[in-house]
Formats: structure tokens, sequence, C-alpha cells
């Protein structure tokens, strides 16, 4: 993506449909005049009386406990510098949707004009009782470092600044297991650090308070190495001035165990790394290019562990694993504060996740036959869902053990429980789908790309690195478009019509023919037919010249899925088409089966269609969980619509009893799991979460997955095709640009399957 590209896609991300990331959600019912009353006057008078008897009660009766304030004064923004106060508002709520993604954390985010220390602390201090921990981000350096030990003394709830301690706690964690490959003796070590900031710092102290000898540590900024000649240094350098004067990164490196980049890109090179000790640990960390090319190092030493800031090598340090969890743990026991023992809970807590065993949902998403601990895997990957079942009773234990726990867990399954529970709120099933075409990307024919949508969801497609585009359409419109959203790559664009492709038109023809000339299909109608596009996207899969297909935004979904059964067909073995729709909710990602094909499905065709979809749930990297839906509860009705999904059960629990299903079921009993087994505990879903539902008809499941898209707007990813021989895949009519990159990714994670599958032939 070129630098306009970003900026352009950039600002219209932030300023549309509504300014800005974030937005306040009521949590309460106000319908009635008596919800309005209990909410605000008089109601409301009862819980400031309590509070007013009680300060603690404030976690009883508002949203304190589960608020924090990401709160900066914008001298020290990102790579950004020092631009002000308002201008790094974006950055903090960037910071507040992380929180609320990943630990279900509310978040304010609060600029202060204020650089004076004392100024800054005061302002914090005078709104602190809002909130019940505070997140310090983008403080220059060395006042970061007062300013949170002034609040960290001063306040009763968590404060820390992420910008230090982040990057301390999880590179801390990562040193660990990087030390136990290389069996080094963390006591002993010789270390050295470019940079001497805030983070450089920050991850110093912590690595001194596990192990490393301060005095094998030799620390550079700028100006060159910390040394006791040197009279620029603030009192937190000084402590690390243990190098000779005038010595050079080189010579300091000779020998070093571990190298730790905080500074710039590209200032290590080859031969540096050459004279490292044997089995040296690189933390190059600077972003985006990091101080030694992930590329070279792995190529000048076969022995070397690498970690780095970016998600496209092995070994990100990345923050987000850390912050969201620390403060939830911290949270949920009511800190007092964030302390050392807190942090190192945090530290080992994710040291030791990277060595049990991966869950396949994380294998899948990056793409992986197996993560396993090593060279390659020393620290979890930021998409594990385990990371707030670990980290955050991690924290929550070490608060309680350190005596700055208010409020101490006594129920830990229970806290499991909730934790996972949090989980559901956001779309990581979509981030993760993303990341795992962005693995192998492969080619896909857009056959409607000479419409603007259509064809800004296959610049994005393309720019993310999901696919590569084969555009079909009208070519001067495509290129007038492409002008038009800046899209300015070289990518291949094809006109079925014109006479350039009239070669391989005919080729097509010949072979569609030839498959169908026993159906009613003349030579004549084929030729015809292959200059629709449609027809000639989908024989181009067949052929092997591109990988998937992706169309539908302009048509009806019939007149589209008609071409693709005639010319790609059904997969081996299999007699049934159908769809299933992801649907993004506030309980995690729901499967709902057929959304678009199978009008009336018999007993037999319900069976397929829910086998079909487990195994597209289980390409999701999760265990599928089904209810077969209906109007009636396990026999309580005789009609025939319900008759035949219990007739679809009883044929999968007799020859799939392993497949985690149940049925008839109303709705509301399949997705309460504590109705369901108050009044069916002999149902094999009661205690369960369900994930997917299979319906007894496409008007059941049409009208439920288009209800849920308007009303709770539901992301959707789907139509996804099953059962189809290719890659095939179809849009709803007029889908969103959004929808249509989800579906992008689908197709290409298909085709990944699918050549697996092949090569296992």
């Amino acid at each position: 993506m070129n630098k306009d590209s970003i900026r352009r896609a950039a600002l219209l991300y932030h300023a549309k449909p509504t300014p800005g990331k974030i937005k306040v959600v009521p949590t309460k019912k106000y319908a009635t005049q008596r919800d309005l009353s209990l909410a605000y006057s008089p109601g409301v008078a009862e819980p400031c009386l309590e509070i007013a008897k009680d300060v603690n009660n404030v976690y009883k009766y508002t949203a304190k406990g589960n608020l924090v304030a990401v709160i900066t004064n914008g001298t020290a923004v990102l790579g950004l510098g020092n631009i002000g106060p308002e201008a790094s508002k974006p950055v903090m709520e960037g910071k507040a949707l992380l929180f609320k993604i990943f630990a279900d954390i509310d978040v304010f985010d609060i600029e202060v004009d204020a650089t004076d220390i004392e100024k800054f602390v005061a302002t914090v201090k005078a709104i602190a009782p809002t909130f019940g921990g505070i997140n310090l981000e983008d403080i220059k350096a060395p006042e970061s470092f007062e300013i949170e030990k002034r609040l960290v003394e001063e306040l009763n709830i968590p404060v820390m600044h992420d910008d230090q301690h982040g990057t301390a706690i999880i590179s801390s964690a990562a040193l660990l297991n990087a030390l136990e490959l290389a069996n080094k003796d963390i006591s002993t070590i010789k270390l050295v650090v470019s940079g001497a900031g805030s983070a450089a710092l920050a991850c110093s102290n912590l690595y001194v308070l596990l192990g490393v000898n301060p005095l094998n540590i030799t620390m550079f900024d700028k100006e060159g190495i910390l040394s006791t000649d040197r009279t620029d240094l603030s009192d937190l350098q000084k402590r690390y001035s243990n190098g000779t004067s005038g010595m050079s990164l080189h010579e300091a490196l000779k020998g070093a165990d571990v190298f730790l980049g905080l500074s710039t890109g590209n200032i290590m090179s080859a031969a540096m790394l050459l004279d490292m000790a044997p089995d040296p640990i690189v933390f190059a960390m600077a972003n985006p290019t990091p101080e030694i090319e992930y590329n070279i190092a792995v190529a000048t030493r076969k022995d070397v562990i690498m970690a780095t800031g970016r998600s496209d090598y092995p070994n990100q340090v990345n923050n987000v694993l850390g912050f969201p969890y620390i403060f939830r743990g911290a949270l949920d026991v009511r800190a007092t504060k964030i302390n050392e023992a807190m942090k190192m809970a945090a530290v080992r807590a994710l040291a030791a996740l990277a060595k049990e065993n991966v869950p396949e949902q994380v294998n899948i998403a990056y793409g992986e036959t197996k993560l396993i601990f090593g060279r390659d895997y020393i620290i979890p990957k930021p998409f594990d869902p385990r990371l707030i079942t670990t980290v955050a009773p991690a924290v929550a234990k070490a608060a309680m053990d350190s005596g700055v726990a208010l409020n101490p867990i006594n129920d830990w399954e229970k806290y499991h429980e909730e934790l996972l529970d949090r989980l559901g709120s956001d779309n990581k099933m979509v981030r993760l789908l993303m990341n795992r075409a962005k693995t192998a990307p492969k080619r896909v024919v857009f056959a409607e790309a000479d419409h603007l949508e259509v064809l800004k969801a296959a610049q994005i497609a393309y720019e993310e690195g999901i696919a590569i585009p084969i555009l079909l359409g009208r070519k001067e419109t495509i290129l007038e478009l492409k002008t038009e959203i800046g899209f300015d790559a070289d990518v291949l664009i094809i006109d079925p019509k014109t006479d350039e492709e009239h070669k391989r038109r005919h080729h097509y023809a010949e072979l569609f023919w030839s498959q169908r000339m026993r159906r009613g299909i003349s030579l004549l109608d084929a030729q015809k037919w292959m200059r629709e596009r449609n027809y000639f996207a989908a024989m181009m899969v067949q052929e092997g010249e591109a990988d998937a297909l992706v169309t539908g935004f302009s048509r009806s979904y019939p007149n589209v899925v008609k071409p693709m059964l005639q010319l790609i067909g059904k997969a081996p073995g299999i007699s049934l088409v159908a769809t299933t729709n992801m649907m993004m909710t506030n309980r995690g990602p729901m499967f709902l089966s057929d959304t678009a094909i199978n009008i009336n499905p018999s007993a037999n065709d319900l069976a397929k269609i829910a086998i079909m979809t487990a195994k597209t749930v289980k390409m999701f990297g999760m265990e599928p969980v089904i209810a077969m839906v209906s109007f009636s509860n396990f026999g309580s009705s005789d009609n025939e619509g319900a008759s035949k999904v219990r007739d679809a059960v009883a044929y999968l629990h007799k020859y799939y009893p392993d497949m985690i299903i149940d049925g008839e079921l109303q709705t509301d009993f399949a997705l309460n799991p504590e109705m369901l087994k108050n009044k069916f505990p002999f149902s094999k879903l009661a205690g369960k979460k369900v994930n997917t539902l299979i319906f007894p008809n496409l008007d059941a499941a049409n009208i439920t997955y288009k209800l849920l898209k308007e009303l709770y707007k539901a992301d959707s990813v789907g139509p996804i095709m099953l059962g189809m021989d290719k890659p095939v895949h179809i849009f709803q009519l007029g889908a969103s640009v959004e929808e249509m990159v989800n579906m992008v990714a689908v197709a290409v994670v298909d085709a990944q399957e699918k050549d697996k599958k092949s090569k296992l032939v």
C-alpha cells in the first residue's frame, strides 16, 4: 500500500461513519419512564447515599470497577514525538479499543494539556476517583518515570505506564525462555542494550529483578555508550553507565549473550552478530525496521534466537500480550496498585504458556502445522485465546499474595468461566481469518471488478496481503475506477468479451461443451456463455489459472450459483451443496446453516448439512457444538418440519456418535445452557455453549441471519459455500466492502485447505 493510499484509508477509517473509534453504550434498560426514574432522578439518589456511607460501594453501584483511563500529554507519541494532546487522541482511542477487544475493559481516553510534572500529577489525581485503573501512555522520559512513581505512591488504584512496563514484561518472558533454550545462566549473561529511553530502562530494570547482573549490562543511546564520564545522563541511566568511554556497539557486542534493541533500524550488522557468543539472543524491536533484519540475522547465525516487534516474523514482542490482562487481573481483585510481584507473575505466566500445547485455533490462524516451544516460538501469539485465562488470574493471585487486593477471588473456577465469557465480545475470529489468509495468499478472481465496491474489496485484499486479485470486467471502467480510488498496483485485468480473450474463451467453451454435450448444451451455447464473466471465472478456477473466485455482488444468488454448479460441481463424495454464515455475536462466533441454497431440505439433507458445517467450524479452529433447531423441543410436536429434524439427529447420533449435536430444540433453549440443563438434562448439549445452529429450512436460516445482521449489527462472514470441488464463494446481493473482504479471506483459506488435501492424496 503506497503512502497516499494509507493516508486516505486511515483518514476515512477515523472519520466515517462516526468520527473516532469508541463510544459510550448504556448497560441498563432505559425504555420506560420507570427505567429513567431509576437511572436518574429520583432513583439515582439511593446508590449515591450508599456510596456516601461507604466509598467502596462505588464499585458495587457504578462502572468504576471495569473502567480504565488511558492518559497522556502527547509528548512521546508512537514514533511521532511531541505532537501535543489533541493530536495524540487517535492513538489513545486505539489503545482504548485494544483494552476492550482483548480484555473487555471499558476505557475513557484522557488527553491532558500539561507538560509540567506537578500539574500533570495533580490533574490525574483530581480525576482518579472516576476510574478503577490508570494506564499512562506516550509520556516522554525522564518525566514519565517521575510521573508514574508519584501516581503509584499517591493513588490507591492500579497505575502503569505501558510504554515502559509492557515491553519489559513481554520481553522478559521471551528472555527467560530464550535463555532456557540456549542453556545459559541469567546471572552470568552479558547484555548489550541499544536505546536508553523509558522502554529500554524498564526492560533492563525488570531483567535485573529476574537475575541479570546490572554490571553486565552495557547500554547505548544516540550519543554513544553510557559511561561514568557522561554528564548528560539521568539518575536512572546512571545505573547502567558501565561502559568504557568511546567503545563502539560492535566492540560491546563481542562475546555478548544478549542484544536488546529499542532504538533505530539497521544499526546492527551481520559482522556484529557473528562476534556474539554462541546461541546469541537478539531482541531487535525497533519498528517498523528492526536493528537487524530478521532474514539477515537467521542467515548469518543458524544458532540465533531472534525476536522483533513485527508480526510477520516469529517471536513478536507485542504489548497486547500484557497490558489488557494485567489490568484485567488487577481490576478483578480491586488491587490498589500494580506492583513488581504482579509484573513478575505476568512474566512467568507468559513464559509458561509458550511451553504448553497450542490450541488448533492458534495453529490455524498462523498457518502452522503445529507451534511447538523452540527457537521460533518462545512467546505466545497475540491471538492465543488462553492469554486472558492465564495472565489475568496470575496477576490477580499475585496481587492477593502481595497484600494489595481489596476484593480477593475465592472461586477460581468461576473466575475462569467469567474470563471465558468476556472472550465473546469482539471479532477475534475475523482477525484470525485474515491472519491465516495472509500466511499463503492465493490468486482470487473478482468476477465483477468493474463495480466500485468490488474493486475496493480487491484493493484491500491486495494491500493487506490477503489475496492476489485477478480483475474481470470492462477494462476501461476498471482502470478508471482504479485511478479514482488510488489502486495503483499492477494486477491482472481480463475482459472476457474482448477479441483479446477469443482464444482462451474458445478453449473454455470446448471444455465446457465436452462435459455437458449430453445434457442439452450445444457448442454455440457454451461459446455464448463463456462471454459471461461468471462462466469465464469458473473455468479459470477449474483449469487452475486461478485458485478461487468471488462473485454475486450485482446479481441474485440463484443466478450466480447455477454456473458454479455446472462448471465446478460438487467435491468427490458430496451429494449436496449448502452454505453457512459465521455471525459475530456478543457470545462469540455463531455458524448458521443453510442460509442460501436448500429451500426445504429432507432429514437426510439436514444431516449432510450438519456434517459439512461441522467440518467448516473445525477449519476455523473451533470445536463444533451443534443444535438442530425447530419450533419444538424433543418430540413436543409431530409436525413434519419438526419430525425431519428429529430424524436427522437420530441418524447423526447413530452414525456420528462423537459429534456434539442434539435436537430438535427451540432456539432459546439451544442458546441458554443453564435453561437447557435444567429442563432437558439428558441432552448432549446440556451445560455446553452452542456455536452452530442447523435450521429446518431456508426461510428460517436466511431470515435469522439477516435479522441478526440488521437489528444487532452483527458482522457476517458468508454465505460460505460447503461441498464445492473448488474454492468458489458467492456474495449476497449488495454486500458491503467489508463483507466482501471477509469472503475473500474465506476463499483464500478454503483454497489453502484444498491444497493441503490434494497433497495428502
